[in-house]
């Protein structure tokens, strides 16, 4: 298994000699205005440019979008993505959302979905606390994430734009994943808080999954992200969780065997 960092939610994974690229957001730095209502929402989106050039970026076997927000699904990847190309969605409405845009091989992922011998399962989260979901439940919709699982590799737990809640919890317990990836950007909504896990939700996946190796995605990319690698950095060190805690540059790359 080989995981590559490659900006905000958007990854590379090379898993049981199948390529799948996540949560493509394949925009020029700038592109776009930032998210209303949210810390920095004067900076515009991306705010650093891709590390790969796309044509590396669309040579995969599949893509899986978590979830259609425009950080995970933008327009550029609506565009330049081949409509052909394997497309998994964590539902029939993505399904639908991503058709609506010319793509004709779609797939709903479920508990057990079988690609070539991968088994790809879905996985629940939640995109804020309870209190952020009562006041903004229907802006930020449902969301999810994905166990990778083959004979001959690790099992990868890539958990999506959720906090730490019992959704992970129950997929840490029922997968006992190897690796896990964590979006830890600490994105905001002003006034309601996180949406995304900020340090202590990286903290409570760490203490949850003792044997597991961590990895922070989804930094530094957007305007609404507010927690630094540095920053996380520091604090990793200071609870002494530098051991099992990987927080990648946009562009690097770790394998696993």
């Amino acid at each position: 298994m080989k995981f590559t960092q490659v900006r905000n939610a958007t990854l590379i994974i090379d898993y049981a000699g199948k390529k799948f690229l996540i949560d493509p957001m394949l925009a020029e730095k700038g592109t776009y205005p930032g998210f209303e209502g949210t810390p920095n929402s004067h900076l515009r989106n991306p705010l650093v440019e891709l590390p790969f050039p796309l044509e590396t970026l669309l040579d995969v076997d599949a893509i899986i979008v978590t979830h259609t927000h425009p950080d995970h699904w933008d327009e550029v990847a609506k565009q330049v993505i081949p409509k052909d190309l394997l497309i998994f969605a964590q539902h029939e409405h993505d399904a639908a959302i991503i058709q609506q845009s010319g793509f004709t091989n779609i797939r709903v992922l479920s508990e057990h979905t079988d690609y070539d011998g991968i088994t790809l399962s879905m996985t629940g989260g939640q995109h804020g606390s309870d209190d952020l979901m009562a006041v903004l439940g229907e802006r930020m919709g449902e969301v999810s994430g994905v166990v990778f699982r083959h004979p001959d590799e690790q099992t990868l737990y890539i958990a999506g734009d959720t906090v730490w809640n019992a959704h992970v919890h129950n997929s840490i317990t029922q997968f006992q994943p190897d690796v896990i990836v964590l979006n830890s950007g600490d994105a905001q909504i002003t006034g309601l808080g996180p949406i995304i896990m900020n340090k202590e939700d990286v903290r409570s996946v760490y203490e949850a999954a003792p044997k597991a190796t961590l990895i922070a995605s989804h930094m530094e990319a957007v305007n609404h992200a507010v927690l630094s690698r540095p920053a996380l950095r520091d604090y990793l060190a200071e609870q002494q969780m530098t051991d099992r805690t990987l927080v990648p540059e946009d562009g690097e790359s770790y394998t696993f065997a």
